[in-house]
């Protein structure tokens, strides 16, 4: 029952981060979850352990590490973009 809170949070987490940033995440609910859990890390990487804790989740810190994802995903999506179009103007 644990693991399928701590899936449950993350997806809340990385829901949370793309509605923050105005962003959908690719993937669903599936990117979702991977976002929040990618994202916790970050945020406890960069802020340590602190706030409260749902899901084994440390709340703040996880939803500005996945916002911090968010914002890099998009800025390489924009960039990939944007050198195809650099390659084939035409398109």
């Amino acid at each position: 029952m644990g693991f399928l809170w701590s899936l449950i949070v993350g997806g809340i987490i990385g829901w949370i981060a793309g509605a923050i940033m105005g962003r959908d995440i690719p993937g669903g609910i599936i990117g979702n979850i991977i976002a929040g859990f990618i994202g916790a890390w970050i945020g406890t990487a960069l802020l340590g352990h602190w706030g409260p804790v749902i899901g084994g989740f440390f709340i703040i810190p996880a939803i500005i590490g996945a916002i911090v994802l968010v914002l890099i995903a998009s800025w390489i999506m924009r960039s990939m973009g944007r050198n195809d179009k650099e390659k084939n103007p035409n398109s």
